[in-house]
């Protein structure tokens, strides 16, 4: 039948896309080092050092999905060849269904899959550290804001990520003053570093009791979650710690202790918070996770500024410009200014469909080819 030697040509043109990811994703190497943990994790006294043990079984679990993915995509491969070769000697047009869908989901697990070999960031595989700042404009801004946080939690849900938060101040009417957010899965950072910009919505405003158009403007920063170890240098001399008292929904429960803590780190005057832990030690655990994460963010600018004056062009680097506008009137509209990358399901985006735009920048990423120079 014809449908069949169709997904035949089609399965065949995608034999060749199917071995080179397979190189990509470097196998070899992943099933070599899988042994060497699984080896590590049988031997007497692993589980002595608790905190390294895990660390091994978390990184042997990430090893064992990379190789057992793959084989899957290339068992369905046969499988769906098979179903070609089935349906159409006997001529059978019950099979093409599940064809059709096996063919679609195929396709888009290898997209995925070639996504991660995009991921050669030194920080990539990390967790993330996201904060939303809104920008001039009051309860607008704010609101913005508030979306954006939205957006993002929910992308993580909709990846089986996890998220804590670290910091949360409402807005005075509606909205966030800011939020800083812990997302957990696997490579967030890489996936996620592309967001880090400023974000500028138009719509009617809900607030403007003459229904007229505003511009409004969000700050994200989004920075890799270091482990303690890392090359970070911090003297306690440099850090000045401030305590008060953590405010619930609304500013309407003070808490009776001093909690929250705020750090500012004096040589370069980055200031950081933290409010939502009960205990005073918990949240200065996560200022000082938020501070190492700015100070590394801080060298990989200054290391960027360094290799483009060296190069003598302005890389694609931009930290705090607009990357995004989000156009909700008069028309419906979502474009990156970096990639070009652009689409009109703003519903969709706004619930955490960001796929597209992170395909998009991380495929620029690897090739060079951004909109704008």
């Amino acid at each position: 039948m014809l449908q069949y030697d169709e997904y035949k040509v089609k399965l065949n043109n995608l034999r060749p896309d199917l071995e080179d990811l397979a190189k990509a994703l470097d196998l070899e190497s992943a099933e070599r080092e899988l042994d060497m943990l699984q080896a590590q994790s049988a031997a007497p006294g692993f589980w002595d050092d608790l905190e390294k043990a895990q660390k091994v079984q978390q990184r042997i679990r990430r090893l064992e999905n990379k190789v057992e993915s793959q084989r899957k995509r290339e068992s369905s491969w046969d499988d769906l060849m098979a179903m070609c070769e089935m349906g159409s000697e006997f001529e059978d047009e019950s099979l093409l269904p599940e064809l059709e869908e096996g063919f679609a989901h195929l396709t888009a697990d290898m997209e995925s899959a070639r996504l991660q070999t995009l991921l050669t960031g030194e920080y990539d595989s990390s967790n993330v550290i996201l904060t939303i700042h809104p920008g001039a404009g009051g309860t607008e801004a704010q609101d913005w804001a508030q979306m954006l946080y939205r957006m993002y939690t929910r992308w993580a849900e909709r990846h089986g990520c996890t998220y804590q938060i670290m910091d949360y101040q409402e807005g005075d009417e509606a909205g966030i003053k800011s939020a800083t957010i812990m997302v957990e899965g696997e490579n967030v950072y890489g996936y996620l570093k592309g967001e880090h910009g400023v974000h500028r919505l138009v719509r009617v405003s809900p607030f403007d009791a003459n229904a007229r158009r505003q511009t409004s403007f969000a700050s994200v920063e989004v920075m890799p979650d270091l482990p303690e170890d890392a090359d970070v240098e911090i003297r306690e001399e440099d850090i000045e710690m401030q305590v008060y008292r953590a405010s619930g929904a609304g500013g309407q429960h003070i808490n009776k202790t001093s909690s929250a803590v705020r750090l500012t780190h004096i040589p370069t005057g980055i200031v950081v918070a933290s409010q939502q832990e009960r205990s005073q030690f918990q949240n200065k655990d996560n200022c000082m996770k938020m501070l190492r994460a700015k100070l590394v963010e801080l060298q990989m600018q200054e290391k960027a500024a360094k290799i483009s004056d060296l190069k003598g062009v302005q890389l694609k680097i931009e930290w705090g410009s607009q990357i995004r506008s989000y156009v909700f009137m008069p028309y419906q509209l979502v474009k990156d200014n970096r990639t070009a990358y652009e689409t009109s399901n703003i519903s969709g985006v706004m619930d955490g469909d960001l796929d597209g735009f992170i395909n998009a920048y991380l495929t620029a990423q690897a090739t060079g080819n951004w909109a704008t120079k």
